[in-house]
């Protein structure tokens, strides 16, 4: 396991903070009536800098080499299934769109991960609120950032989007990926730091079966999402 370069100012500027409190609780640990106080500053440090870090992780994934699969694009429990007659990205404009959410908790790993191999065409970010991602309402109201672009599926090919979004205790999301980026199956894209959502959108007639269940728990690029019917 490793840790993304996404979270490089958190981790490595911690690590200095813990280390530095870890020199100073090292340095009073000399005056015995104080040594309590020296082991407590350590500890804490180390175990603050662990419990950062973890936000951070990024463990090894083994993408499912089944060329008619999606997977799931986050961490988390899916929180919601639905057909939409009406979306807020332009892409889906007249066409009935299938609306996946997952909900991801601090404890979740927050890397993002293409659900297959997509050529991103365009890139929207939306201002919003910052309301807690199991609400009902955030998806409609929280800050987010979606891709958009061209899925292909065992040469299949059909409209997909996925969305970032900001949640009550995150703040920020990680996107780098501009249009042209070709994202294999399974590949790191992002991250959304803290608690999040993520959601994935896709047109009714795409012939996908979706392989999930609401309640469900999922691992980004391992879980099979969707699965194209035969």
């Amino acid at each position: 396991m490793t840790l993304t370069r996404y979270g490089f100012k958190e981790w490595f500027g911690s690590a200095l903070i813990a280390l530095a409190v870890v020199a100073i609780a090292m340095f009073i640990s000399r005056w015995p009536q104080v040594l309590w106080l020296s082991w407590t500053l350590g500890t804490i440090a180390v175990i603050f800098w662990i419990a950062l870090a973890a936000f951070f992780r990024n463990p090894h994934r083994t993408i499912p080499a089944d060329p008619d699969v999606l997977v799931s694009p986050a961490d988390g429990v899916v929180k919601d299934i639905e057909v939409l007659d009406e979306c807020d990205i332009e892409a889906f404009a007249g066409q009935k769109v299938v609306r996946i959410g997952i909900f991801l908790s601090v404890l979740n790993v927050h890397l993002n991960r293409a659900p297959c191999a997509l050529n991103v065409t365009s890139k929207h970010y939306r201002e919003g609120e910052y309301l807690d991602a199991r609400s009902e309402e955030c998806a409609k109201r929280n800050e987010a950032m979606t891709i958009v672009g061209t899925g292909t599926v065992n040469e299949q090919t059909f409209k997909l989007a996925v969305r970032q979004i900001s949640g009550a205790i995150a703040r920020r999301i990680v996107c780098p990926v501009e249009p042209g980026r070709q994202l294999a199956k399974g590949e790191i894209y992002g991250m959304i730091k803290f608690g999040s959502r993520t959601e994935i959108y896709f047109p009714e007639d795409a012939n996908l079966k979706i392989c999930v269940n609401i309640g469900e728990a999922v691992t980004a690029g391992t879980t099979i999402f969707c699965r194209v019917e035969s």
